[in-house]
C-alpha cells in the first residue's frame, strides 16, 4: 500500500536588506547618537591661497573644547533638507542628466550604438578582451589627471547596457567608468583637488614627488582592472553567478535584434552630437575648469539638442526628460541624507575634537605605523567628508605639522591622505557612489558584499605603499 509523500516545508522567505535609504538613516541617528558622547571642540581656522583659489584651513595648536551642542529631534529631522540645500547643485545636475539620458534612450541611437559596437566585437574576439582594460585606464587617467568623479554619472547610463551586450553583467557595467576613475583619483599624480590641494597647504611644491605617485597609479590602477576583468570572466562562463542577475534580467533581454537597432539618420546625427558633447566636457573641464553648474547646463543644452536631431518634437522631448528626470528622485534623498551625517557632526561641532584626539593617539606610534594609522584616520574622515579639497583643508594642518613631529615626512603624510579615496566605492554616504549605484539601480548591499575583497586588497596595497617612503628613502618634496 502506497503512502503519499509528506509535503515539503515551505522555505522561510530570504532576509532582504533594509531599503538603501534606511540604512544611510540610521547611519544618521548614530551620528547623533555620538554627538551627545563626543565633546564639542574646534579649531581656529585662517584663510590660505592654494593653487585652486582661497582655502579656510585649521591651524595647528588652537584647539580648544566649546560649551556643549546638545542637537535633537529638530536637528535630526532638519538635517535631511539642509542635505537637498547643501547638495543642491549635485541635486540638479543628476536630475539633468537622468532627463537627457532619457532622451538620448529615446532616439534608439545607444541601443544602435551598442549593437553595432558589440557586432564589432563579435567578429573581433581579440578586441573583446581589450575593452575593459583599455577603457578602465583612460577612465584612470581622467581621475588622476583631472579629477573626474561626479562627472562618470552618465557614463553608467552607456556602459550598462555595452557590458551587458558583451555577456557580462551590470557590475560589469559600473566599474569600467565608476571604479577605473576611483582607482585613478586616489592613486593620483597630477589631481589638483586632492594632491595639489594637499601638498600647497602643506607648503610642499606643487606636484612634487611624482615619480613614486606615477609608480602608485600604475599599481592601482592594474590591481582594479584585473579583479573586474577576473570577475568578468566569470560571469561569461556562469551567468548564474551574478549577485545582480534577477536584476539584470527584469532590465529586459539584450539579445534580440529589434526595429530600433537599425540605423538612420537621426541616429546617427544623435551619436555625433553625444560625442561630440563628449569631447566638449572633456575639454572644458581640463582647459576652462568647468564644474557641475557648467556640465549640468552643457548635459541640459545636449538633452534639447538630442530630442531635436531625433526629431521627437517639443511635447515628447519634455514628457521624456521629465520621466528620466522623475527617475533620479530615488538617488536624490539618498544624496540629501548621505549629506545630512555630515550636517548633523558639524552641527554639533565634534569633527574638530574627534581629529583632535586621532592626532595625540599617533603622536607615540611607530614611523611606518604613523602613516598607515594616517591612512586609516583620513578613512575615516572620508566617511563624512568626501570632498577632497575638504577634507585637505581640514586635515591637512594638523597632519603636516604632525608628520614632523613624528619623524616622517609631510610628503607622506599627504600620500597617505591621497590613498584613502580608495574607500570611497564603498562608502553609502558618498554622493558619487550612491549616485553612480541610483543611476545603475543596483542596491549598495549587493555592490558592497562585491566590493569588499577588492577593499580588502587596497587597504593592503595602501599599507605597503606607505611603506617605502618612510623606511626605504626619504621622501622629500623634490
Amino acid at each position: 500500500m502506497s503512502t503519499a509523500a509528506a509535503p515539503t516545508p515551505a522555505a522561510p522567505p530570504a532576509r532582504q536588506m533594509p531599503h538603501t535609504l534606511v540604512i544611510v538613516g540610521a547611519l544618521i541617528i548614530l551620528v547623533l547618537v555620538l554627538s551627545w558622547l563626543i565633546p564639542s571642540g574646534e579649531y581656529q581656522r585662517t584663510a590660505v591661497e592654494t593653487s585652486e583659489g582661497i582655502r579656510k584651513v585649521t591651524i595647528p595648536g588652537t584647539y580648544h573644547q566649546v560649551p556643549k551642542v546638545l542637537l535633537g529631534l529638530q536637528a535630526l529631522l532638519l538635517a535631511p533638507i539642509k542635505g537637498f540645500l547643501d547638495g543642491s547643485l549635485l541635486i540638479c545636475f543628476l536630475l539633468v542628466i537622468g532627463g537627457t539620458f532619457a532622451v538620448f534612450q529615446e532616439t534608439g541611437a545607444v541601443e544602435s550604438g551598442i549593437c553595432g559596437l558589440t557586432d564589432v566585437l563579435a567578429r573581433r574576439p581579440a578586441l573583446e578582451g581589450l575593452v575593459i582594460p583599455v577603457l578602465m585606464t583612460v577612465f584612470s587617467l581622467a581621475g588622476g589627471i583631472f579629477g573626474m568623479a561626479e562627472e562618470i554619472i552618465p557614463f553608467v547610463i552607456i556602459f550598462i547596457p555595452l557590458a551587458r551586450r558583451l555577456g557580462y553583467d551590470s557590475i560589469v557595467g559600473i566599474s569600467i567608468p565608476f571604479l577605473g576613475a576611483a582607482a585613478g583619483f586616489a592613486a593620483a599624480f597630477f589631481n589638483p583637488f586632492t594632491v595639489g590641494i594637499a601638498q600647497s597647504i602643506a607648503g610642499l611644491p606643487l606636484y612634487s614627488g611624482l615619480g613614486y605617485r606615477l609608480v602608485t597609479w600604475v599599481l592601482g590602477t592594474t590591481v582594479v582592472i584585473t579583479y573586474v576583468m577576473i570577475y568578468a570572466r566569470r560571469i561569461k562562463r556562469d551567468p548564474s553567478l551574478s549577485p545582480v542577475r534577477e536584476l539584470d534580467l527584469a532590465r529586459g533581454s539584450l539579445d534580440e535584434t529589434s526595429a530600433s537597432a537599425s540605423w538612420d539618420a537621426r541616429k546617427v546625427a544623435a551619436l555625433v552630437l553625444f560625442a561630440f558633447c563628449m569631447v566638449l566636457l572633456v575639454v572644458g573641464v581640463l582647459r576652462w575648469k568647468w564644474y557641475m553648474e557648467e556640465i549640468a547646463v552643457l548635459f541640459f543644452g545636449m538633452g534639447i539638442a538630442l530630442g531635436v536631431v531625433g526629431r521627437l518634437g517639443p511635447s515628447r522631448i519634455a514628457s521624456v526628460f521629465v520621466t528620466g528626470a522623475k527617475d533620479m528622485v530615488g538617488v536624490v534623498f539618498i544624496v540629501a541624507c548621505a549629506r545630512a551625517l555630515l550636517i548633523i557632526a558639524q552641527d554639533a561641532r565634534i569633527m574638530d575634537t574627534m581629529l583632535f584626539a586621532a592626532s595625540k593617539a599617533m603622536a607615540v606610534l611607530p614611523r611606518v605605523v604613523v602613516a598607515q594609522v594616517m591612512f586609516l584616520i583620513q578613512s575615516g574622515i572620508n566617511f563624512l567628508i568626501h570632498s577632497g579639497t575638504a577634507q585637505a583643508a581640514l586635515t591637512m594642518p594638523i597632519m603636516a605639522p604632525l608628520a614632523d613631529l613624528v619623524g616622517v615626512t609631510r610628503q607622506t603624510a599627504v600620500y597617505a591622505f591621497q590613498l584613502c579615496e580608495f574607500v570611497n566605492p564603498i562608502l553609502p554616504t558618498s554622493a558619487v557612489t550612491m549616485g553612480v549605484l541610483g543611476a545603475a539601480k543596483i542596491p549598495w548591499d549587493k555592490w558592497a558584499r562585491w566590493f569588499l575583497p577588492l577593499l580588502v586588497i587596497l587597504i593592503l596595497l595602501s599599507f605597503l605603499l606607505l611603506i617605502p617612503p618612510v623606511l626605504f628613502f626619504h621622501w622629500g618634496p623634490a
